[in-house]
């Protein structure tokens, strides 16, 4: 691994120490619009159960809580630096019971079978330990009929191709990608 690849990870990867701070803050304002625009896909309810997987500074975290106001709204990151700043994000919210933040992998998500509504991740596949385990995982937290979307910016690494057929892999149906202004998300439902 190259020392460029090792800054980069420890920044945006898996976030860690100073240089895992500033990368939440630039994920902040770089990946807000994107996320919202993922987000925004899933027609969120307000009673609804959502799962952010990777939710890195946690400002998918507070645009979810806002659209699950009735509902509840739990994430999952492996970097303890992106738990701390989320949490501070979303203390409120957190406080009222609303939002459930936790230190966690992709690959051993820690919350029963079919328990989410609906499930997303952006910007965070491509750091996962194991993709197709945490694709598998997420299916197996959603409820039946649930969905999950999977959202990319340009500068996040993720290609484009194969994210539908490793959705259909790991069960999920009705795969598509969706395109939209800088950003490209996956999109597919839980038979």
């Amino acid at each position: 691994m190259g020392c460029t690849h090792r800054i980069l990870m420890r920044m945006f990867g898996r976030p860690e120490g100073l240089l895992g701070r500033l990368g939440g803050v630039i994920m902040a304002r770089t990946n807000r619009d994107a996320g919202a625009a993922v987000i925004e896909l899933l027609n969120v309810r307000p009673s609804e159960k959502v799962l952010e997987v990777g939710f890195g500074p946690g400002v998918g975290i507070q645009f979810l809580a806002r659209l699950a106001s009735a509902g509840y709204v739990a994430g999952v990151d492996q970097s303890p630096e992106m738990v701390r700043q989320a949490s501070v994000r979303n203390a409120g919210a957190i406080g009222s019971g609303n939002v459930d933040l936790r230190h966690g992998s992709a690959d051993a998500l820690p919350f029963p079978d079919e328990i989410f509504d609906k499930a997303v991740a952006v910007n965070s596949m491509q750091a996962w330990p194991d993709a197709a385990s945490g694709l598998r995982e997420m299916r197996r937290v959603l409820k039946p009929g649930g969905n999950i979307a999977l959202g990319f910016t340009p500068y996040s690494g993720q290609s484009r191709h194969g994210i539908t057929e490793a959705l259909t892999a790991a069960g999920f149906t009705k795969a598509r990608m969706v395109e939209r202004e800088r950003v490209f998300c996956a999109i597919a439902f839980k038979p």
